[in-house]
């Protein structure tokens, strides 16, 4: 185990060995995102994980005494506006003001096989895991079996108690679900390649209004289970794969969302 007194860039070259961020092409940066550290050598002792660094997490996190901040969604987003105002800045600046650094891992976390949200999600619904839905040695997003057969019903009222959020149900059709491919977050895009492996049906976080029309055309179920449910689970595992290799403190917190 390394020391206890683990600085930030100790901590994220371990987790960009441990991610691979440069197998993927992403929207955002991921690794280090604000670097508030008191000095190159400060000590990280205790992190904040979540799925999003909104403003209220990082007040939790000045709360609990946090040096810094782990999540799925950061900022720097491709196409957003560049400049520092408003809830930006002020995140930004609670940040700095506090000495709390922000690492950030997106699609890394996604398609991670062990520590990712779409294998979370499999391993908390008990689904196996066959292939992924794109080629690659880590696609984001995977396909697999239910394990029994289910109603859109039941799979959907499981998914409720799990995840504790109630999913939107998309039925394409009558049939079973034996088959079912999974991409946690805003994939909903990604149905025509869950049709194209002629599973039963495909879950995601969001849905589209074109998704409704798509899935009862071509017969496969879709179901919307929330963007933050499906995506707080893979920053929980990745802390605490982090935590025993270095005994870094975490705290997960939830500032939930209904989207």
């Amino acid at each position: 185990m390394a020391s206890k007194e683990t600085t930030l860039t100790n901590i994220v070259a371990l987790l960009d060995q441990e991610l691979q961020p440069g197998l993927f092409k992403d929207y955002c940066p991921n690794g280090i995102q604000v670097d508030a550290s008191r000095s190159p050598d400060a000590p990280v002792k205790k992190i904040i994980t979540g799925v999003t660094a909104c403003q209220a997490l990082i007040d939790q996190a000045v709360a609990l005494q946090a040096d810094a901040i782990l999540v799925h969604h950061g900022y720097f987003w491709r196409g957003e506006d560049a400049v520092i105002t408003g809830s930006k800045r002020r995140r930004i600046e609670t940040l700095l003001t506090n000495h709390i650094s922000l690492v950030a891992y997106h699609l890394p976390l996604d398609g991670h096989p062990t520590l990712g949200n779409n294998t979370e999600l499999a391993r908390l619904m008990g689904w196996n895991i066959v292939g992924g839905m794109e080629p690659g040695a880590r696609p984001v997003g995977n396909w697999g079996t239910t394990g029994r057969e289910l109603s859109l019903t039941e799979l959907g009222q499981e998914l409720a108690n799990t995840l504790r959020r109630e999913p939107l149900l998309i039925a394409g059709g009558e049939h079973p679900i034996r088959t079912i491919a999974w991409c946690t977050g805003a994939a909903q895009g990604m149905i025509d390649k869950a049709l194209n492996l002629g599973v039963d049906a495909f879950v995601s976080g969001e849905i589209s209004e074109s998704t409704v029309h798509f899935a009862r055309e071509n017969g496969i179920h879709y179901i919307s289970a929330g963007h933050h449910a499906t995506e707080r689970y893979g920053v929980q595992a990745l802390a605490r794969w982090l935590h025993d290799e270095t005994g870094v403190e975490h705290q997960f917190v939830d500032i939930d969302s209904p989207v």
